[in-house]
């Protein structure tokens, strides 16, 4: 659906974006991170037509983003963090200006309108002026003028900023839905809003890509392994014995205390799945009670922080800590 190659973007003797290349498939939802001023801001830009590129090819739909500009920007829908609304027009008046320019036809005009409006739940604020809008409403205006005529391709940048928890929900399962059936492009800086809606991830940090994959692989990819910590009701060799033959484990690290318990910190080669209940069954085998487990393993934020700092200063990502698998 969009190819980027060699994307590069110099403002004299600075480079916003420099030999960016990445492919973005059909029907997912993709989100695209990076720190402040990684570049981010500018790629879209370009992606969207609103911006020339210094070098590079942009193609959208197998049209040049430059050589067939018309043919490229009409298969995208954007909206840019700062919604483009005329305050002095209703949400309709606003909505059927950006409708006509985008080439809706006088006879789908009004379906076109309730449609996007409906989706994007501004239906009863229609007829309101923009100006007296909450700003959340206006974030929902936005976003309905992004998905007038029907694009292929939706870029949102920052599409939750400034909306109530619940309107956040109905937003990220807005996002889901568009990613059924179309490309979409989330620029946010809330991590967990990328984990809840994205099915990949692109990465970039001083305009190079840096790191591509599903929320899933990066946070598997970037860990140096899995830790289990547990307490157990036994002595710190007995529970050593029942857990160091277990297939996986690496290490045992075992802390007592003077009530009969013992602290375990159990190191882990990879991330399977099961070795929570392996560990669970070879404790359980000894009749060895066990009084909580908990497992850590890199989250996606620890992954954004290690590779958005600079060379020679990363620093090994930390671990999440999941609790609730097993407690007494």
């Amino acid at each position: 659906m969009i190819q980027v190659s060699h994307l590069t973007k110099r403002y004299g003797e600075r480079t916003a974006v420099e030999d960016l290349t990445f492919t973005v498939e059909s029907g997912l939802v993709y989100g695209f991170l990076g720190p402040n001023g990684a570049g981010k801001s500018t790629t879209m830009n370009i992606l969207t037509g609103c911006l020339s590129a210094t070098e590079g090819q942009v193609t959208i739909d197998g049209f040049d983003i430059f050589d067939q500009p018309a043919r490229a920007k009409a298969r995208v829908g954007y909206l840019p963090e700062q919604p483009p609304l005329y305050t002095g027009m209703t949400a309709r008046e606003y909505l059927s200006f950006v409708a006509r320019a985008k080439g809706v036809k006088l006879a789908a005009l009004d379906g076109e309108l309730e449609r996007a409006m409906a989706v994007t739940g501004v239906t009863d604020v229609a007829d309101r002026l923009i100006r007296n809008l909450s700003k959340g409403y206006r974030q929902r205006v936005g976003i309905a003028q992004a998905l007038l005529a029907d694009p292929s391709v939706i870029i949102l940048d920052e599409p939750t900023v400034g909306l109530d928890p619940l309107q956040i929900v109905e937003i990220r399962e807005l996002i889901r839905s568009l990613g059924r059936e179309r490309t979409v492009i989330l620029s946010t800086h809330i991590l967990s809003e990328v984990q809840a809606v994205c099915d990949r991830v692109l990465l970039i940090h001083r305009g190079r890509l840096v790191a591509s994959g599903t929320p899933a692989e990066l946070e598997s990819r970037f860990s140096s392994g899995v830790t289990y910590r547990l307490m157990v009701k036994a002595g710190a060799e007995e529970a050593r014995a029942a857990l160091e033959p277990v297939a996986g484990v690496a290490d045992v690290l075992a802390s007592p205390d003077e009530a009969g318990r013992c602290a375990l910190e159990v190191s882990v080669a990879g991330a399977e799945e099961d070795m929570d209940e392996r560990l669970s069954f070879a404790l359980s085998d000894r009749h060895i009670p066990v009084l909580r487990l908990e497992r850590e393993q890199a989250s996606l934020e620890d992954v954004f922080l290690a590779l958005t700092k600079d060379a020679g200063e990363q620093p090994q990502p930390k671990k999440r800590r999941r609790k609730g698998d097993r407690a007494s």
